[in-house]
């Protein structure tokens, strides 16, 4: 759920009665479409509707959709809600289209788009707003599972398994609901985990177990193709029937950024509740399953359920909440949405039984452990292997000795995250460990305690300098050539004057293109001397800056 901009004095499912229709044809003009790349027809699809003073009426859609949402010009604290039917079907219970964006991937100009809002099988919906609202569209999706994505029964869980705090619940792997065609638009982004955000999804209650793949895609669609998100937004989704579901792609076990709560999304993972709890709490077994799912996922990163914690306000995405960018503020380790961003979610309904869960979840998490790695602040030669250490102990700070450690490299890919063992270490008795990794390129590594209570290290960035070398061809005309481990584009040579006493002086700098590792170029001199060369690199994704051993040579 996203922070509300919402006019002050109503409920979410307050009457808005009095206002007159105006503004909006009986059929959706046709407009500019959205489209998915899941198919020739595609599956994501939006109509202008214009300016909408009051009740809109009946407005028939294009064709048949399962969930709709609505983008509008202003104003921003416009209360709009929708329903909708089937052809000759009766019409669904009004609800809330205008709460905004939880806080996007990158800035979005087109901040005005609510919440949306799954319907099942439709193709008639009706809008109405507390005020007149300029620039409104519609936004739908027309979802349809891929092949066997459209059960749950035999789903396969989520990978890997590390058994934290209760141990890991059984958590439904993303293919049950995106198949192979739900990719995200970029490779996931990481953080940290220090809080929990609990959400609702502001969708009906009413749904079947069988339609939860579905909505989770056509949330999935909406976020990514309307909202231009990289990914659906939340960590986890939980369904009314107690079952946990795999959204935002990037490892289970990893802090994946997600976009579920704007201006604390670097700290922190979010779980959502599909469903609205504004006058009725989530089922037992959503609770339950929240329970066990928040116990084990903040175990597993150290973190405790009760208490608070300090966050910064990224001021990138500041505007969802009422505070500075870049304030610090106290929330809670299990916060409900309300408590950073300006929103009611997780409703209000859910949102006073946090309180009672958070001791309940304490107890399920037992005695957790936390794990730390930290790693040279430099970046060391490349031919030597990183020193990286760390220690385990539990939440209050005593040592956990004689337990295994592995040192992990991370990778991450656009199919997800791949996790690579490179050393392990075995802890002292002050829970101290210490391990040399070789490495030829940067990397991001973590520590892993694998065995009950398992926990994980944030991850660590480790540069690694690109290997040069520098070998003189020729004097006569000053010829070098070398090679860059790993390769890069370019490779930028410098060319000094050796002056008595053994100074340097610059004299020109030129960038030569890398090729397959390897460079040459000639450079020249207009004078008889002693000149000196260097070759060197700038830090990218791969190594940090590297330098070659210069070159020395007297010309004639």
């Amino acid at each position: 759920m996203s922070p509300s901009r919402e006019q002050p004095g109503l409920t979410r499912r307050s009457l808005l009665g009095g206002l007159a229709g105006a503004g909006a044809a009986g059929l959706l003009a046709p407009a500019t479409g959205l489209a998915s790349a899941l198919g020739d027809r595609p599956s994501v699809f939006s109509h202008w509707v214009g300016a909408l003073s009051g009740d809109s009426g009946e407005l028939a859609a294009p064709r048949p959709f399962k969930l709709v949402g609505v983008e509008w010009a202003s104003p921003a604290r416009a209360r709009i809600e929708l329903r909708a039917r089937p052809r000759g079907g009766v019409w669904s219970p009004w609800a809330t289209a205008s709460t905004l964006g939880h806080g996007p991937d990158r800035p979005n100009a087109r901040a005005l788009i609510g919440d949306p809002v799954w319907t099942g099988p439709a193709d008639h919906v009706e809008l109405r707003s507390s005020q007149p609202l300029a620039g409104l569209r519609l936004h739908f999706v027309d979802v349809s599972l891929p092949g066997a994505a459209s059960t749950a029964a035999a789903a396969p869980l989520a990978q890997p398994r590390l058994d934290a705090g209760p141990g890991q619940p059984p958590i439904i792997a993303r293919t049950a609901w995106a198949g192979g065609n739900a990719p995200p638009s970029v490779v996931p982004g990481y953080g940290t985990v220090r809080l929990a955000f609990v959400h609702h999804t502001d969708s009906p209650n009413s749904y079947s177990s069988g339609e939860v793949p579905a909505m989770i895609l056509a949330m999935y669609q909406f976020h990514r193709f309307v909202r231009g998100w990289d990914d659906i937004g939340y960590n986890f989704v939980i369904d009314l029937y107690g079952r946990i579901w795999e959204a935002r792609l990037g490892g289970i076990d990893q802090a994946v950024v997600g976009a579920q709560a704007g201006g604390y999304n670097l700290v922190s993972t979010g779980v959502a509740v599909i469903g609205t709890f504004n006058s009725l709490i989530p089922s037992a077994p959503a609770i339950s399953a929240l329970e066990q799912l928040l116990a084990w996922k903040l175990s597993l990163h150290g973190v405790p359920a009760l208490g608070r914690v300090n966050v910064q306000v990224n001021p990138a995405d500041a505007f969802y909440t009422p505070f500075a960018p870049g304030a610090r503020v106290s929330l809670p380790r299990i916060a409900g949405h309300r408590d950073g961003d300006s929103t009611d979610c997780p409703g209000n309904a859910f949102y006073p039984q946090l309180p009672a869960l958070r001791p309940r979840i304490n107890t399920l998490a037992g005695n957790p452990a936390r794990i730390t790695l930290t790693a040279p602040a430099k970046p060391s030669a490349a031919s030597a292997p990183v020193p990286v250490s760390g220690r385990l102990t539990d939440l209050h700070g005593a040592p956990i000795a004689g337990a295994p450690v592995e040192v992990q490299r991370f990778s991450a890919s656009p199919s997800g995250p791949r996790e690579t063992t490179v050393a392990t270490a075995t802890t002292g008795a002050d829970g101290r460990w210490s391990a040399a990794v070789a490495l030829k390129r940067r990397a991001l590594l973590r520590a892993l305690h694998r065995p009950a209570p398992a926990a994980v290290s944030d991850l660590v960035a480790i540069g690694v300098p690109a290997a040069i070398t520098l070998k003189l061809v020729t004097a006569s005309p000053l010829k070098v050539s070398g090679t860059v481990r790993p390769s890069t584009g370019t490779v930028t040579l410098e060319l000094f004057a050796v002056q008595p006493g053994g100074h340097w002086a610059r004299l020109r700098r030129r960038v030569v293109t890398v090729r397959h590792g390897a460079f040459s170029a000639v450079l020249a001199t207009s004078v008889p001397g002693v000149y000196g060369v260097s070759a060197h690199t700038a830090a990218n994704t791969v190594s940090a800056a590297g330098v070659s051993a210069p070159v020395e040579v007297s010309i004639p």
